[in-house]
């Protein structure tokens, strides 16, 4: 069994394969509108296979201004890398630095302003940014937690990343331990669908506490001559509870959250591409559908014998669908092509039903003798009928195709969904990841 790091890898490849070549298939011609379209989501795609080749994780710091943000991850790194000051919002935009753990693993950590100094729409539009592409989430409080700051873990529960609550400057709030910071958080929750899967993404185990930059003491120290010398000194960084909790973190589920996130990104990517792609052929796909859904209204219309009629539309359906495969460059896998199946199976058995009911309710059928006068009527009629309904067959045949087209790129043997789905069935019950199991899988 492979591991996830290495199916998802493949997954991406295959992908990465079809869509770079997809733009230029079969008779029709490039469409620059369509490469200029679509040319951010294969960036997005190149990016998540190269970052899971790198084996590269990255870790963002959020929360509001002066909670400590950049203290705490200078604290990780060892060195005074990121700037620190006493005044409110020394970061203006998202900063990252290296971190060096020792394994071999790349691990970069995102320094972000706080998520109360920038405007509104700019705040989350980075926070969107940054969380997605992040493969964990650390957030800051120290002292109370304010009912701004749950609103921010709860929005960035969204990203379906799993999250940390870090609890800096303990040396100034020495009495709040693991269980008082938790019930902080509880505080504030509500009963809603949001709340609820917060609450189950965030157990005590994911609240550390730590002190990246402790404020100076005052220490004392008498002399063999019985002089007393008060001086100020700064402990250590206490930052040893974070470090351990990442690293275990990153030791037991790295690689499965390496491989998840870097689906996740490409599935986005992916069905924005198709949605585009489906959206700017969609004026010839129309036409398309159309003058099937005349040909299929001939032909069942015209013949005079059942099963050929059903036969007949069944063969303009599949020609129809593999015309719409073409036309827009996507494959048409497993997924989409045993759904498609059994639209195109109810559609048939609808026209039959229809014929039937038709021959009950008008007395004869098509397969009535032409020469009688008094049947021409009823013929006629029928055949309106049948070919009326068939067309209005083929064009939900083809408005489900659409549908299944988009959707199928994802799945199918390789797909991004299906590989994240056979990720998360091998994910310990234990895990956090198990906890975003739901979310990862239909978002």
């Amino acid at each position: 069994m492979s591991s996830p790091d290495q199916a998802a890898q493949r997954s991406l490849q295959q992908t990465l394969q079809w869509y770079s070549r997809f733009q230029r298939h079969g008779r029709y011609r490039p469409s620059p509108e369509l490469q200029a379209a679509v040319r951010p989501q294969l960036q997005t795609l190149q990016a998540a296979l190269t970052k899971l080749e790198q084996n590269a994780i990255r870790i963002a710091a959020f929360g509001l201004v002066s909670r400590g943000k950049s203290a705490v991850l200078n604290a990780l790194v060892g060195e005074q890398t990121l700037i620190t000051s006493p005044i409110n919002g020394e970061t203006k935009y998202p900063q990252s630095v290296r971190w060096q753990v020792g394994d071999g693993a790349q691990i970069e950590l995102i320094d972000t302003p706080g998520l109360d100094e920038i405007a509104g729409q700019a705040r989350a539009q980075m926070a969107q940014d940054v969380a997605q592409q992040a493969d964990l989430i650390l957030f800051i409080v120290a002292g109370d937690m304010t009912r701004t700051e749950y609103e921010a873990l709860r929005d960035l529960r969204h990203a379906q990343k799993p999250l940390i609550l870090v609890f800096n400057k303990i040396d100034l709030y020495p009495e709040l331990d693991q269980g008082l910071i938790y019930q902080q958080l509880q505080r504030w929750a509500g009963s809603g669908a949001e709340d609820r899967a917060l609450q189950a993404l965030l157990s005590p185990a994911e609240v550390v506490r730590v002190a990246a930059a402790p404020a100076p003491v005052l220490v004392r120290s008498q002399w063999p001559d019985g002089r007393i010398q008060e001086t100020w000194e700064t402990p250590p960084p206490d930052i040893e509870p974070l470090r351990v909790k990442i690293l275990e973190l990153l030791q037991r589920e790295g690689r499965s959250l390496l491989a998840l996130n870097a689906l996740v990104q490409a599935r986005t990517a992916t069905e924005t591409l198709v949605r585009k792609t489906i959206e700017l052929r969609g004026t010839e796909a129309e036409a398309m559908i159309w003058q099937y859904a005349r040909w299929k209204a001939l032909i069942v219309g015209l013949n005079p014998i059942v099963v050929l009629d059903v036969v007949g539309g069944a063969i303009a359906d599949l020609a129809l669908i593999r015309s719409l495969a073409k036309l827009y460059g996507l494959p048409m896998t497993s997924f989409a092509a045993e759904k498609l199946w059994r639209k195109i199976l109810f559609s048939s058995g609808t026209l039959l039903l229809s014929e039937w009911g038709s021959t009950v309710v008008l007395g004869a059928g098509k397969t009535a003798s032409l020469g009688e006068l008094s049947l021409w009527g009823t013929w006629t009629t029928t055949a309106l009928l049948q070919g009326g309904l068939a067309a209005y067959g083929t064009c939900v045949v083809g408005k489900v195709a659409q549908q299944y087209l988009e959707q199928g790129c994802t799945w199918g043997e390789g797909g991004i969904n299906t590989t994240i789905q056979t990720i998360l069935n091998q994910v310990d019950r234990q895990t956090v990841l198990a906890r975003l199991r739901q979310d990862l899988q239909h978002s």
